[in-house]
């Protein structure tokens, strides 16, 4: 999709005035920082929020809201009188917040405790993906061990194998994955993961522990895009980095740091692959009376032979969203409120859009994500943090995922991932050397971070692949999985209103 300028704030259409973001991280300091600089936001609640989070314009926050409580933020957002609740973090989707704001009446950009189980049940997220005709990785999901241990044994010793990924079912904060080389490593982490089971009842005792998966090799990238039950529009696509050491060495992480755009990932390729997956899995989880409305997450493995799902979330991804939300060229706050309402078509249409890509601004950006030490395992608090105003100052956005300010004004650790330095330039490079220069000046006892985020690129890709998407065979073919080019406005039925989009077919 070819840049555009953002549009004339008045022909905007309806974008909420009061909005109430829920949790206290990184992501969501990105997503309060985006939606303050939006003119049609008068207010934004937050919800636990942090001391740095309160310093944004526009912003209160009420740390003493738990979002995982639903009556908590049903009484915040109707006292408040908001009109959208953004979701942020994971667990207060699993926690059922979307559907007790929805029984209360309140538009919220977040999915139902349903459909959010595509993120917090990988064996729910595969049983989803086959039934809507989406590629993943070969592999089974397990409630005992020894099954496990033989299937694993199975995937270790194919020919050509690469290893085993091993996922633990259920909420792990995007840390719930062990990348095996071989059998023995696949060995101790299911021995490890059964042996650190709590007790199960009955009917837990029936659901999957642990999905296991061939190992795949190739560039990952993700693709965030935001839906309404069966109509989508993606972010740019984004490439994180899990590992916690510099060439992809150490453990797994919640992320390290991003980059976008994503040179083997061009934004024509990516209309295809939100035909080829994203709208196939909205129809599928409507079919199956979980109707997704919020940010579904494709994360990609970019394999030789095309790209292929290896997950879903149901939010934002973080750090993908810190250097994902600066780039875009369009008020976010509108098409929020339009996925919440059921009426996205209407919110991109009101801001000039067409096609399934936001437009961007055509910077390049990249985040540097800076750990707290000893983490992931334990990370240590309280911390002095030096260098903020310093790096303010040199010109890179500082977003602060896990900090306090103490009585004597400093901020401290308070978290495993402390902060974000996100640079922006005309070029992948230049954004780097902003996001590198300003992460030099941040220091605390202990800091963790990498150096090489975005420091090695990947070759450009052609925009049409030399072969089909296992995805999908029309993904790369200049076919399409549904004819529709972006959301759809339903046709107007004689003396009644519309009110919501229609993409047509989805498979």
């Amino acid at each position: 999709m070819s840049l555009q300028p953002a549009p004339d704030q008045g022909s905007m259409g309806r974008g909420p005035a009061r909005v109430l973001v829920l949790g206290g991280g990184g992501r969501e300091h990105a997503l309060v920082w985006s939606l303050a600089r939006e003119p049609g936001v008068t207010a934004l609640i937050v919800a636990p929020g942090s001391d740095a989070i309160a310093a944004e314009p526009k912003v209160r926050c009420f740390p003493a809201v738990s979002p995982l409580d639903p009556a908590a933020v049903v009484g915040l957002a109707t006292a408040e009188e908001v009109d959208l609740v953004v979701v942020g973090p994971e667990a207060p989707l699993a926690a059922g917040i979307a559907d007790a704001l929805t029984g209360a009446g309140v538009p919220v950009f977040g999915p139902s405790r349903a459909a959010a189980r595509i993120e917090w049940s990988k064996a729910f997220c595969r049983d989803v993906a086959a039934a809507a005709g989406v590629r993943m990785a070969r592999g089974r999901d397990f409630t005992a061990l020894e099954p496990a241990l033989d299937f694993a044994r199975e995937l270790a010793g194919a020919p050509g194998s690469r290893g085993v990924v091993v996922k633990a079912d259920g909420l792990a904060a995007g840390k719930g994955v062990t990348v095996c080389d071989d059998y023995a490593g696949a060995e101790a982490a299911l021995r490890a993961l059964f042996a650190n089971l709590p007790a199960r009842g009955a009917a837990a005792a029936a659901q999957p522990v642990v999905v296991l998966e061939e190992r795949l090799f190739g560039g990952e990238a993700s693709l965030i895009a935001i839906c309404d039950d069966h109509a989508a529009l993606a972010l740019p696509p984004a490439r994180d980095h899990k590992r916690l050491l510099d060439d992809d060495k150490g453990p797994n992480t919640g992320g390290m740091g991003a980059y976008s755009p994503v040179p083997d990932l061009p934004d024509s390729l990516c209309v295809h692959l939100i035909e080829a997956i994203h709208l196939p899995i909205l129809a599928e989880l409507a079919r199956r009376g979980a109707p997704f409305r919020g940010a579904l997450y494709a994360g990609l493995m970019l394999t030789p032979e095309g790209p292929v799902l290896i997950e879903c979330n149901a939010r934002f991804g973080d750090p993908e969203a810190q250097a994902l939300l600066p780039r875009l060229a369009v008020p976010l706050g509108p098409l929020l409120l339009g996925a919440a309402l059921g009426d996205l078509a209407a919110a991109a249409a009101g801001l000039g859009l067409a096609g399934h890509v936001l437009p961007t601004t055509g910077e390049a950006a990249v985040a540097v994500v800076m750990a707290a030490a000893d983490y992931p395992d334990a990370p240590r608090k309280g911390d002095v943090i030096s260098g903020l105003e310093e790096a303010a100052r040199a010109g890179a956005t500082i977003f602060h995922a896990g900090t306090v300010r103490g009585p004597d004004g400093q901020f401290r650790t308070n978290g495993g991932r402390v902060l974000s330095a996100v640079g922006l330039g005309a070029t992948m490079d230049a954004a780097r050397q902003h996001a590198e220069s300003a992460a030099a000046l941040i220091g605390w006892q202990g800091m963790q971070r990498r150096h090489d985020i975005a420091g090695k690129l990947p070759p450009a890709a052609p925009t049409r692949a030399a072969t089909p998407d296992p995805v999908s065979e029309k993904a790369w073919t200049g076919g399409s999985a549904t004819g529709q080019t972006g959301p759809q406005a339903q046709p107007k039925p004689a003396g009644r209103t519309p009110t919501s989009p229609d993409v047509g077919a989805t498979s």
